[in-house]
């Protein structure tokens, strides 16, 4: 048993005392109102008889049933069905011992009726004490904080009442419910913990305006992100610049939310709060026991990849990564779980298949890659070997390995390439399409576009630049993408992974592009800032190899359906044979050897057509 804290142990002898107390009178108070106040000499000597086994039996079910170890202070209508099962049980194993001593030594036997009204007494006893510290405190005297905000509840539903209850019951609060909105009609006019639903969420300027609302708490946890973007909007249009939010149910483990769990609003929750439903039975019948590599462990995505991979209790995850300070992360952050880091470089062929020699594994997700624009355009020969040969490296380790199926990550600007980063990746996918023929590695790839947060993108910056007083920059004002955030992409990677049979290339649906000004804009008044005024935001004019749009399919590409409604299938209209296939490879080597980068985006456009290296 774990040991207790002073407080804990405390805690624990006193309610054994209180019960034991509790259920010794009311052996005796059932025995006096069964005989009217006058209980026979026989059975004053019956009561002492049955005190010890009555109080054994009572405490050591409401021991099995954990009740010794509840908070007092928390208890809640849960616990007090614990209690009365505990002592119903008692009461039934009581009852048919008195039954058995009624038929075989009857001088021992106690009124069958002082038996069930003595299961009554303590049970209002029992539950009494249990629900007295908390009546005290939210009734009786509940937490006062003078300087407590007048705070906007928006949901009457079990989350919102499970916030306000435990608002209640938190000493020195900064928030004070006094208003809640809910567009079910039926609560209106209802009382929450004496806390009145005024109206629907349309009423949201008026009840700012009439409670003097300071901040508020959207607690909705299946609000999708348009909704949320709109009550935000309007909240802060009214004046509250203190909102919190309770995450959506798939970011929270045990899909229950306490007032803990509260946070500000994020660009995520605006942008990207969609639920996304995967069919996880299958994915965890696809990675259950299995030993998986994930290249590129320590970025982005691949971080993510391995968090959720470890959930569907994988044999082990190889982490496979170059940056060591993120693998080392990585592995203090997953030290209790099936997490194997690995020092490599994708580029070094030799070094990968002492790897999959070693472990041996099953099931690879490829997620190392340049990805910077910018820099990929002023270094094209690194990212042609990471990007292309690198993968091409891993793609035959696989093979030579036997590994059953092979997951690439790819991306938007694979699509119509205007530069060398999305000109390599796009080769990486035809890879995957040529090399999937020859083994029985099942090789796919999945397409998607920008996640929200990674390193080194738009959002890290910006805020960046709001820290420092701005400005922001941008390169145009009509500059748009798509986003995602990194944990939804990753389940629609493990759901396109599960399903894909091989040589498909998996297109996620990102939803609408986003104006990046007005992402700019929303994170500006996150800060609590006003865009132009507070921080400005200038356009310095679009970079090498960007375009203004970034597309998920090429003119000629369609999509079909999946049974998965965010997830489909681009339709290739062309492959490359095994002799292009090869000519690629030994075209781009050659073309590394030389000094002049042109010649390398040369080859590129050879191959990829719709590159436009101008």
């Amino acid at each position: 048993m774990d040991l207790l804290k002073p407080t804990q142990t405390k805690r624990l002898i006193f309610f054994l005392l209180s019960d034991t107390v509790f259920f010794a009178f009311s052996l005796y108070f059932s025995l006096l109102l069964r005989f009217n106040f006058e209980i026979p000499a026989n059975f004053i000597s019956n009561y002492f008889y049955w005190l010890l086994p009555t109080i054994l039996i009572k405490i050591s079910l409401l021991w099995i049933f954990d009740i010794y170890k509840l908070n007092w202070r928390f208890v809640s209508i849960g616990e007090f069905y614990k209690i009365i099962k505990g002592l119903f049980i008692a009461f039934f194993v009581l009852y048919l011992l008195n039954l058995g001593a009624q038929r075989f030594y009857s001088a021992l036997c106690l009124p069958k009726s002082s038996v069930i009204i003595d299961f009554l007494i303590s049970s209002f006893l029992v539950l009494l004490l249990r629900a007295a510290r908390r009546v005290y405190f939210e009734v009786i005297n509940p937490p006062k904080n003078s300087n407590a905000k007048n705070t906007l509840i928006i949901g009457a539903g079990y989350t919102g009442e499970k916030i306000i209850r435990e608002i209640n019951m938190t000493p020195k609060t900064k928030y004070k419910p006094v208003a809640i909105l809910d567009d079910d009609k039926e609560k209106h006019n209802t009382l929450i913990h004496n806390v009145k639903v005024v109206g629907t969420l349309d009423d949201i300027e008026k009840a700012v305006d009439r409670y003097n609302i300071k901040s508020a708490v959207i607690a909705i946890a299946t609000l999708q992100h348009n909704k949320v973007k709109e009550l935000y909007d309007r909240l802060s249009n009214s004046g509250v610049k203190d909102i919190k939010i309770v995450p959506s149910l798939d970011k929270l483990p045990n899909k229950d939310v306490s007032l803990k769990d509260l946070k500000d609003i994020s660009i995520e929750d605006l942008l990207a709060r969609e639920m996304v439903i995967i069919d996880t039975t299958g994915i965890r019948s696809f990675l259950e026991n299995k030993v998986i590599l994930v290249s590129g462990a320590g970025g982005s995505i691949g971080s993510e990849i391995v968090n959720q991979l470890l959930s569907y209790n994988p044999k082990s995850v190889i982490g496979f990564e170059i940056d060591e300070t993120e693998l080392h992360s990585l592995m203090l952050k997953f030290k209790d779980k099936p997490f194997l880091p690995v020092v490599g470089d994708i580029r070094n062929k030799e070094k990968l298949l002492k790897v999959f020699n070693i472990y041996k594994p099953q099931i690879v997700f490829h997620a190392a890659a340049y990805k910077h624009v910018p820099m990929m355009e002023m270094f094209p020969e690194e990212a042609i070997e990471t990007n292309i040969l690198g993968t091409l490296n891993l793609i035959e380790s696989s093979l030579e390995a036997g590994v059953e199926k092979f997951i690439n990550i790819s991306t938007d600007k694979a699509v119509n390439p205007k530069n060398v980063m999305g000109a390599t990746k796009r080769i990486a996918e035809i890879l995957c399409r040529a090399y999937n023929e020859r083994g029985k590695a099942k090789f796919i790839s999945v397409r998607f576009g920008n996640v929200l947060g990674s390193r080194g993108s738009a959002i890290p910056l910006f805020i960046e630049q709001i820290k420092k007083g701005g400005p922001i920059t941008i390169t145009h004002p009509d500059m748009k993408r798509y986003f995602m955030s990194i944990p939804e992409a990753v389940s629609l990677v493990l759901q396109a992974a599960y399903m894909g049979e091989g040589g498909e290339v998996f297109v996620l649906d990102m939803g609408e592009p986003i104006k990046i000004v007005e992402l700019a804009e929303r994170l500006i008044k996150l800060e609590g800032l006003e865009p132009y005024k507070d921080i400005d935001i200038v356009f310095t004019g679009v970079r090498p190899g960007e375009k203004l749009f970034e597309e998920l399919l090429t003119a000629e590409e369609g999509v079909d359906k999946t049974y998965h409604e965010k997830i489909y299938v681009a339709r290739i209209k062309s492959d490359f044979s095994n002799k292009q296939i090869e000519d690629i490879v030994s075209e781009i080597k050659e073309a590394l050897r030389g000094v002049d980068k042109s010649e390398i985006k040369k080859v590129l456009k050879k191959y990829i057509p719709s590159y436009d290296q101008s």
